[in-house]
């Protein structure tokens, strides 16, 4: 069995943390116990350098996470498919935020024709969204530049893929208040960047084959 005292460390910083927020709102883990009730979801990428809550400033119960690797959203991922239904269904969320990252090491992965073990299957999803777009690499010098126009490009097709998922679009045809948007995260500065994407209803759906926005390849 795991004693908890090999980090206790971790086990203070929380206990500091819980009587910080108690000490700004004694009531409030009380409340938090009760029901959570966000508006958003944020599905983003597993990387320690991006914590949802803290970059967008919300306090827990506010926010509803999924995160993986790369921020993908593939047809085959009943993980990620199960919280997007808790979230639309059950919580009703009203926007459904799909959250990249600049220099994000997945991406970087797929790029590469390095072998990585098991995950090289989980970085085809990527893969097939540089061959999808192969065309607009080719005018980019660097792999940093590469790099950084995959992560857009990545959240611009991981944004289609959840509008097409059956749980949103039966939330639209139901009425339901639904918005997806697509958002990318600059490490360097701390600073969201919206890709201007947002799709709100059924008849916005992009297409698999839709044109680039044009902002997309500079921050």
């Amino acid at each position: 069995m795991c004693d908890h005292h090999l980090l206790p460390d971790l086990f203070q910083s929380n206990q500091r943390w819980a009587q910080r927020i108690k000490d700004q709102d004694p009531e409030f883990f009380a409340k938090l116990a009760q029901q959570q009730s966000p508006e958003y979801l944020w599905i983003g990428c597993a990387d320690s350098r991006v914590p949802a809550n803290e970059i967008v400033d919300l306090l827990p119960g506010e926010l509803f996470v999924h995160r993986n690797v790369a921020n993908v959203v593939s047809h085959n991922d009943f993980n990620c498919h199960s919280v997007i239904q808790y979230a639309v269904e059950v919580l009703k969320v009203k926007h459904i935020m799909v959250v990249g990252h600049y220099g994000c090491g997945g991406v970087r992965a797929a790029l590469e024709d390095a072998s990585h073990g098991l995950i090289d299957n989980w970085l085809r999803n990527i893969k097939d969204v540089y061959f999808k777009h192969e065309q607009h690499f080719r005018q980019l010098s660097s792999q940093d530049e590469r790099v950084d126009l995959l992560c857009e490009l990545n959240v611009m097709e991981q944004m289609i893929n959840v509008c097409h998922t059956t749980i949103v679009q039966n939330a639209w045809r139901a009425g339901q208040e639904l918005h997806v948007h697509g958002w990318i995260y600059d490490i360097q500065d701390g600073i969201l960047k919206d890709l201007g994407l947002c799709v709100s209803a059924l008849d916005q759906i992009p297409s698999y084959h839709a044109p680039l926005p044009a902002q997309l390849g500079c921050r």
